[in-house]
Formats: C-alpha cells, structure tokens, sequence
C-alpha cells in the first residue's frame, strides 16, 4: 500500500475484519502513524510549531526522511493526524436545545486548551480542508449543537467554520505573543501597564479615543477576550 492509499483509509471508519487479520512478524519493530504523531507533538511541546519538519521529526525517530513517507504523504498529511490526534481529546455533548450555547462555548473551550498545550500547533488547522475523522467528529458534534438550538442549516455550517477559525487564530497569537515575551527586548507585549502607558502618551489630539479608553483597549484577563468573543457569535445566532 502506498502513502497515499495509506492515508486513504485512514480516513475510512475502521474495519475489524481488517484490524483482526494476522500480521507478519518482523525483527525490528517498526514505527507506527501513532509513535509518529507522538514524537511530532514532543517536538512541537520542546521548540514549538515552527521547529517541526520531516527532517527534525526523522531525526527525532533516529530514522531517515524518507522512512516517513512510508506513514504519511507530506506535511500537510502530518499536520492532518496532529489535529486529528487533538480532537480525540475533545468530548462533545448531547444536544441540548435549552443549552446550546453554553455546549458550544464548552467545546470551543476544550479545543483552546489542546491548541495551548503545543505551541503554535493551530497554525496547521488553519487553511484546511479536513478529511479526518477526529476532525469531522468535531465538526459534526458542532453542527449537531447548532441545529438542535434552532440555528438555520447554513448559517449554522458557516458558524462551525467561523468557530474553528477563531480559536485557531486566537491560540496561535497567544503562542506567538508568549514566544516574543520570552525575549527581553518584547517582554512588554504582554504588560499591560506598560502598553496603557505607551497608548496614554499618544499625542490626543491625533488618538483622541485610544489614549481616553486605554485602560478598556487593554483590559481583559487571562481568556476574557476569547469568552467575550465567543459571546458575541452565539448571541448573534440567537438574536438571527
């Protein structure tokens, strides 16, 4: 079977036939989609995203590139199975019409906290057209939510995008924001005191309403923001 056929079913549901049938056995054990996956999220905890290519993930696996393409096709394919790997941590509720936003905060919620374990690691779910099934499983679970509270078909499809989208791009600021704290001469992108004070000194006449709400512009704690944020997609539902 080749890469890509691989890759193929691995988006198909599993057969127990298949999985039941006898495998040769082989002297050396070899790697596995999941010891690949495992060893691509040690890489991203340790150095971040940005660090992880085939070749520091072969070295990684004391294997050569080229072993790689045995399990997946490309970088794209690999980013695939580390969102999917992610969403398989994601417990999706029942539907429930009388709590459906709540349940949608919920599951945003437990997506912003897989991404923030792995530095920078929603940039792979950006620009993605997802075929795995752990991916789709969140999807689905998102527009079943959607639906049952009473969100028309499209526009409930178009808010699961909006949804992913958000938090994604949300996870990955935080990520770059705390990767440029990290150095000195950024430190004070996330002091904000220090960042009132720069607004404040902002001659008024040209920032009149930056410098007066410089305390608002900066004001949130810890995930106020995404919170608010998604406060504003789910009342806007409502309110449709």
């Amino acid at each position: 079977m080749n890469p890509r056929e691989r890759r193929a079913a691995r988006h198909q549901p599993p057969n127990p036939e298949a999985e039941a049938a006898p495998r040769p056995r082989r002297r050396k054990a070899p790697i596995t989609v999941e010891q690949v996956v495992e060893t691509a999220l040690g890489v991203i905890t340790a150095e971040g995203y940005e660090a992880l290519t085939m070749r520091r993930l072969a070295g990684a696996l004391d294997t050569g590139p080229a072993s790689l393409y045995a399990h997946v096709v490309n970088k794209a394919d690999l980013d695939e199975l580390l969102i999917g790997r992610l969403c398989a941590e994601l417990v999706l509720p029942e539907p429930d019409p009388a709590a459906w936003g709540e349940q949608i905060r919920g599951v945003c919620a437990q997506l912003r906290d897989q991404y923030l374990k792995y530095p920078g690691i929603s940039r792979a779910a950006l620009a993605m057209a997802p075929t795995d099934l752990q991916t789709l499983r969140i999807s689905e679970g998102l527009l079943a939510v959607l639906l049952a509270g009473g969100v028309a078909p499209q526009a409930a499809a178009w808010t699961v995008d909006a949804l992913l989208l958000y938090v994604a791009a949300y996870c990955l600021e935080v990520s770059i924001a705390r990767q440029r704290a990290a150095h000195d001469d950024d430190a004070w992108v996330l002091d904000r005191d220090e960042l009132q004070r720069r607004l404040t000194a902002l001659p008024a006449a040209t920032f009149p309403h930056t410098t007066r709400y410089a305390a608002e512009l900066t004001a949130g704690e810890g995930h106020d923001r995404f919170d608010f944020t998604l406060g504003l997609m789910i009342e806007g539902l409502g309110r449709s």
